[in-house]
């Protein structure tokens, strides 16, 4: 299954075309500076059974040397049978459109980028033929935006700097200058970058610290983020209730709660397990005897 974090290394690519030629100051690579972008259809699939799609798929227009493709992949991890696919993902590519074809790949650990910028071969050492030579975008090229007037500068930029950073401990920097900087922006263009930003992280920790800094910083925010926080806020509150009731009635009964009895009831977050601890707790025998059944 996809997951959000994949989705948003590449569609932030498509959501500003145009990140693509700033990207590329950080990579090394001295390319033409576009003057138009259009997104294409991500099938890949031919006339045989095998569907094969490309994450994110882009058309550049230079005034220099005319146009070219860039196909973005977001990488997660090490996988064997990528390169291959790859390879096949560029040569369909440059078949089809018969224009010069790039592979972007994004990652966010510097294994997978080491590993996903190996020049690959396809034939032995003595005969290559086809040879792939992925540019990798990750923690160890991308940007370090932590002041607010540079996120502002490029919002999609630091956005994509936090996704990229997302596993290291300078994202809550990048994260609080990020939220700094949208604090002023319009909602239109705020918006995406929130949602973009808020997929790249994944599950990591560095998640919550941007959900806290979008319900604070961005207060005009409304979205599936915001509504989360506020469900978040009011199951730990049916929670904390919860955990209150079963420790008053404990204490009216007059039973003798150990510390270890108390910590476990207040550290319980789930409001139907409190709940079924409370109808015990009316005729339990002893406070520990609230957890028998379990």
């Amino acid at each position: 299954m996809v997951s959000s974090s994949h989705e948003a290394m590449h569609r932030i690519f498509q959501h500003d075309p145009g990140l693509f030629s700033r990207v590329t100051h950080f990579l090394g690579i001295d390319l033409p500076r576009p003057i138009g972008a259009t997104a294409l259809p991500t099938d890949l699939t031919e006339a045989s059974p095998v569907e094969r799609r490309v994450d994110t798929l882009l058309r550049f227009e230079t005034a220099e040397r005319g146009p070219f493709l860039l196909a973005v992949e977001a990488q997660g991890k090490k996988d064997p049978d990528k390169p291959a696919s790859w390879a096949y993902y560029v040569s369909y590519l440059w078949t089809k459109y018969r224009l010069p074809t790039a592979l972007l790949v994004v990652c966010q650990d510097h294994a997978t980028a080491k590993w996903a910028q190996r020049t690959v071969t396809s034939g032995p050492p003595e005969l290559p033929t086809l040879t792939l030579r992925p540019v990798v975008a990750g923690p160890h090229n991308m940007p370090v935006i932590t002041d607010p007037d540079e996120a502002r500068a490029d919002l999609v930029l630091a956005s994509l700097a936090a996704i990229t950073h997302a596993a290291e401990p300078v994202v809550n920097a990048i994260l609080k200058a990020l939220s700094t900087a949208l604090s002023d922006a319009p909602e239109d263009i705020a918006a995406p970058i929130v949602e973009f930003t808020a997929h790249g992280l994944g599950n990591r920790p560095a998640r919550h610290l941007w959900r806290n800094l979008v319900a604070v910083d961005l207060s005009f925010y409304k979205s599936y983020i915001s509504e989360e926080i506020r469900d978040e806020g009011r199951e730990q509150g049916r929670a904390q209730q919860g955990a209150q009731d079963v420790l008053l009635v404990l204490e009216q009964r007059g039973l003798d709660i150990p510390d270890g009895v108390r910590t476990r009831i207040t550290e319980c977050g789930d409001p139907e397990v409190l709940r079924h601890w409370l109808a015990r707790a009316v005729t339990a025998s002893s406070a520990e005897a609230v957890f028998e059944s379990e």
